[in-house]
């Protein structure tokens, strides 16, 4: 067998591993929690959950966030505000949708009953529920 073709064999072998072990990881915390609905403490918020996302790509992982879904769709629906019909009908429920495909949640941040509703949804689902970035393990 030629070189080359034990070497794609091989990455080949190796990327089934490691997708095989990988989860996809919903990051939940607080997104309007304690802001008075101010839009840059909302953003800064969203920042925290962000910075979870490398070091969880990094553990051979896929992180996502309920709002890299959400947010862009409340646009588009034409929300004004917080709280708005639109809101209402998107903001939790499509976080709802993306955990049925999630393996894990990493809740993270302070008080937050829309991300207590997401490890309350994770845990009927029977998926794993992570409080810090070293529970979870390496591909």
């Amino acid at each position: 067998m030629p070189s080359r073709w034990r070497h794609c064999y091989w990455q080949e072998h190796i990327w089934r591993t490691i997708l095989a072990n990988s989860m996809m990881i919903l990051i939940a915390g607080p997104y309007r929690s304690g802001t008075g609905d101010d839009p840059e403490k909302m953003a800064a918020n969203v920042r925290l959950m962000e910075s979870y996302a490398l070091p969880i790509f990094q553990l051979g992982h896929m992180p996502v966030l309920g709002e890299w879904f959400a947010l862009p769709l409340l646009h588009l629906a034409g929300s004004k505000q917080v709280g708005d019909e639109a809101y209402s009908e998107i903001f939790h429920p499509i976080a709802e949708r993306l955990l049925q495909k999630c393996d894990a949640v990493l809740r993270v941040g302070g008080a937050s009953q829309g991300a207590d509703l997401m490890v309350e949804v994770a845990r009927r689902h029977g998926l794993q529920i992570y409080t810090a970035l070293d529970q979870i393990p390496s591909t």
